[in-house]
Parts: structure tokens; C-alpha cells; sequence
């Protein structure tokens, strides 16, 4: 079973937050077979996340973890060996080649495709600073919509599991 993570960049109370998700993880691990656990990057929701379930990963050495890179669809050698001192495994999905701006929504919906379960950080009443969200992906141009709205009303969408934190 594949989980992936994705939230705002900014989270309160992370001492909560961090405990909650080792006792999510650990069940998910436990009761719901889940072996593979999806990451993004660039905010402090997935560093939690990852935070998490490396803990996790020490007394459950079988579950995977895996960046999905919103940028640099090539890496060095050296550049990976960095990343696989943190990840089992890294790679750059195909279809966000020319996402050019998009590139972070286009990889958070590459991983709800692949996910079986989705957890969020997501506060319906937060609204970002400013617009970095391109167009074509928002329903109303002139509203600014963060990137976890449009990844949770994507997951809703395709009828994904879904837990909010």
C-alpha cells in the first residue's frame, strides 16, 4: 500500500503534529500492510513527514521512502547519493517535464495518482500570500488558492483515502 504526504509550508504546534504522525504511520505500517511512503519537498509539513517516518522506519526496517522531485529531472550521482542518505529511492515523474510553474501541483497530483492513502495538512480557511498558483489550474483566476487545496480537491476528485491532520 502506498501513502503520500502533502501539506502547507508552514505548520503550528509540530510537536503534536510529529506525534500524531508516528502513531499514523506506525498504523498504517501495522494494520494496513502500507510499505511505501511518497515525499515531497519545500515545506514543513513533508520535513515532518519524512521526520516521522524515518523514525518509524527504524523498528519497521521494510517500509520505503521516496522523494518525488518537483525539479531537476536529471541529477548527478553525487546529488542522488546525498538524497538516498535520507530516501530509499528518488525519481522525477515523466509528465511534469514541462510543467514549467505548475511543476509542484503537477507532482503533488503524480503522487494522489499513485497513492492509496492521502495524508493532509490541509486548513480550508488558509489562503496564500500571494497567487503562485498558474492559471490553468484554478478554478477562479482571480482567487488565490494554495497548492494543498488544489492537491486535497484533486485527491477528493479521484476518491482517494484521505486524513487530514
Amino acid at each position: 500500500m502506498i501513502v503520500t504526504f502533502i501539506g502547507h509550508r508552514k505548520i503550528a504546534e509540530k510537536s503534536i503534529l510529529y506525534g500524531k504522525l508516528i502513531d499514523l504511520i506506525l498504523r498504517l505500517v501495522d494494520y494496513k500492510n502500507a510499505d511505501t511512503f511518497l515525499f515531497g519537498s519545500k515545506s514543513q509539513f513533508n520535513d515532518l513527514c519524512l521526520q516521522a517516518a524515518t523514525e518509524v522506519k527504524k523498528i519497521r526496517p521494510n517500509v520505503k521512502l521516496i522523494y518525488v522531485r518537483a525539479e531537476y529531472p536529471h541529477i548527478s550521482e553525487n546529488y542522488k547519493d546525498y538524497l538516498l542518505n535520507f530516501y530509499d529511492d528518488t525519481y522525477f515523474p515523466d509528465k511534469i517535464l514541462n510543467a514549467g510553474r505548475a511543476a509542484y501541483v503537477e507532482r503533488n497530483f503524480h503522487m494522489i495518482d499513485r497513492a492509496d492513502i492521502c495524508i493532509f495538512y490541509f486548513d480550508k480557511t488558509y489562503s496564500p500570500p500571494r497567487d503562485r498558483i498558474p492559471n490553468k489550474h484554478v478554478c477562479c483566476p482571480n482567487k488565490k488558492v494554495s497548492g494543498t487545496k488544489l492537491a486535497y480537491d484533486y485527491a477528493l476528485c479521484k476518491k482517494k483515502v484521505i486524513v487530514n491532520l
